[in-house]
């Protein structure tokens, strides 16, 4: 994280997800900084369907301090959250378990935990890798996530809240204070991360459940209710239309983990599930979804896999806490969910809901790993065994750094020049901003040469992020995500360079109240730079140019 955003003598750079996913939160933030719920990459319209808690924490802290919100993004929050994270899952098991060797297990497969795809691609003669063969992204890059490390660390400490609720509280204002934040905290989950709001409320729904039957309490299901007003109150805003947003699409991730090259791609697997499917083959079609599922499913988990066996193992219903409900909870929601529906438009961003079974999971896995080494006379095999553990968990975790987040060299980047461009925009007064189209086939063209240029990299959200201008069209990604309409735009913003009907171009730039064009010299195609009308009789002014960029702005 900390090595992208800064400048390098070929630019800014951008390691793993960040050349998209990092840009895109740079833009929120710095649009929601100037008191502004305009949609940054789609001008005009509001943002809607997204989960703005995250980017709207880091546009006050923007504003307030002055730091850009770059260097928030990646240099600052980051290292808070690696910490933040490690330190309250081991003050969490340490509180829960009352073990420190317990808690510093589970604190290492939160960290290092890794899937099994490396011994797939082993095998396949492709070396170590593999992390998201099984379809779901393993620690090393959930966690370079920040609104996602963000809600674990809002959710452990909500946990830490709950167990609080057990140990001898000495006043009444104490009382209140507690069960008040765990509704805070667990009310606001779903503006940080919607998944993990989604998933805790069912979580705390089901250890409520669970503490009233077994113990006539109903501290749980107070917070639980309280924290889902909180919840709806703080979603319904910006997320009224979100409902067409989720579709029901049973076993797509199995299908696709069978039939995707770069996934298992097992193809006759694949073949005879859609062959089962046709003809309602049910006596073949179910023990092959099932078969589909545990291949996700261990394969996925890795080593965490011992954390089911920690669970299980001589243990009864009866003796589950509330703790060991609500994270149950969390992992088999989380499970079951993306099994079921996808979201329209971007179909594997629920595969998120995953992440905190994996999460939930390790913690459980550092639990039996722990007290197998809590035993008075530890013999022998045991420590072979466990040093087989960490043998077997971490070849995830080092093949991703040194293949994708240690090489000097990263995959994305804005140029120098292109920089001093979006700094000259950036001090221009505000109004709508129009860039040409991202362009697949040139960005499918420039992959082996990286790092390559945003607008060559991905549909991304850079020119707003950067100018801190709204812009007409950008990041095709998130407004799929999002649920907006956007192709119409696409075709209409072409309109400026290629059309030759003067009266055509001053009202498609009055109507949509474009303020400035943004254009990159070797971006846009058959016409170079220049119109096919003169500037003049487009009402342009040239008013930034160097080796890569123009900027015109519409009189």
């Amino acid at each position: 994280m900390v090595k992208s955003g800064i400048i390098y003598p070929f630019g800014m750079g951008f390691w793993g997800p960040n050349g998209h996913d990092g840009i895109w939160h740079i833009a929120l933030i710095n649009h929601l900084s100037q008191v502004s719920l305009e949609m940054p990459i789609y001008a005009g319209e509001q943002i809607k369907n997204y989960h703005i808690g995250f980017d709207l924490l880091l546009a006050v802290i923007h504003k307030l301090t002055q730091i850009p919100a770059h260097t928030l993004y990646f240099q600052i929050l980051p290292p808070i959250l690696a910490v933040a994270i490690g330190w309250l899952t081991y003050k969490f098991v340490l509180l829960w378990r009352d073990s420190k060797i317990q808690a510093w297990w589970a604190t290492f497969f939160v960290y290092f935990a890794g899937d099994f795809g490396w011994v797939l691609t082993l095998a396949r003669g492709d070396g170590f890798g593999g992390e998201s063969l099984f379809w779901a992204q393993q620690a090393v890059s959930m966690l370079i996530n920040p609104p996602f490390a963000a809600s674990l660390a809002i959710l452990l400490f909500g946990m830490i809240l709950l167990l609080k609720l057990h140990s001898p509280i000495t006043n009444h204002q104490s009382l209140i204070t507690i069960l008040a934040l765990s509704i805070l905290v667990f009310g606001v989950l779903v503006e940080i991360k919607v998944y993990a709001g989604i998933l805790a409320l069912a979580g705390l729904g089901s250890a409520g459940l669970y503490t009233l039957l077994r113990n006539r309490k109903s501290h749980l299901l107070f917070i639980c209710v309280l924290s889902g007003v909180v919840s709806w109150l703080l979603f319904l805003p910006l997320n009224s239309a979100s409902k067409g947003l989720i579709v029901f699409q049973p076993f797509w991730f199995l299908e696709t983990m069978m039939a995707v090259s770069d996934r298992v791609g097992w193809d006759r697997f694949y073949e005879a599930l859609m062959n089962y499917n046709t003809g309602n083959v049910w006596i073949k079609l179910i023990p092959a979804y099932l078969a589909a599922f545990l291949i996700f499913f261990i394969g996925n988990m890795g080593t965490r896999i011992i954390g089911l066996w920690g669970i299980f193992k001589n243990k009864k219903w009866r003796d589950f806490s509330e703790i060991d409900i609500f994270l149950l909870t969390i992992a088999l929601a989380g499970t079951i969910l993306p099994m079921v529906v996808l979201q329209s438009g971007t179909p594997w961003n629920t595969i998120q809901f995953f992440y905190y079974s994996l999460f939930v999971i390790s913690i459980y896995a550092g639990l039996w790993v722990g007290q197998l080494f809590g035993r008075s006379h530890p013999n022998t095999l045991v420590y072979w065994g466990i040093a087989a553990i960490v043998i077997l968990t971490i070849p995830t975790t080092t093949s991703t750094l040194v293949r994708h987040y240690l090489p000097p060299r990263p995959p994305a980047k804005i140029s120098i020049e292109e920089l001093e461009a979006l700094n000259f925009l950036a001090e221009q007064p505000r109004g709508v901003v129009l860039t040409y189209p991202f362009d697949k086939a040139k960005a499918d063209a420039a992959v082996n040469n990286p790092p390559r240029p945003l607008y060559l990299y991905e549909s991304t959200a850079y020119v707003s992020a950067f100018s801190g201008k709204p812009v007409f069209l950008e990041d095709e990604v998130n407004l799929n995500i999002t649920g907006f309409s956007w192709r119409h735009r696409r075709e209409e913003s072409k309109i400026p360079l290629e059309s030759l009907n003067q009266d055509e171009v001053r009202d498609f730039l009055m109507s949509n109240k474009i303020k400035y064009l943004y254009l990159v010299l070797t971006q846009t195609p058959v016409f170079g730079q220049r119109f096919r009308l003169g500037e003049s009789q487009l009402g342009l002014t040239n008013i930034y140019e160097n080796s890569e960029v123009v900027i015109y702005q519409v009189n």
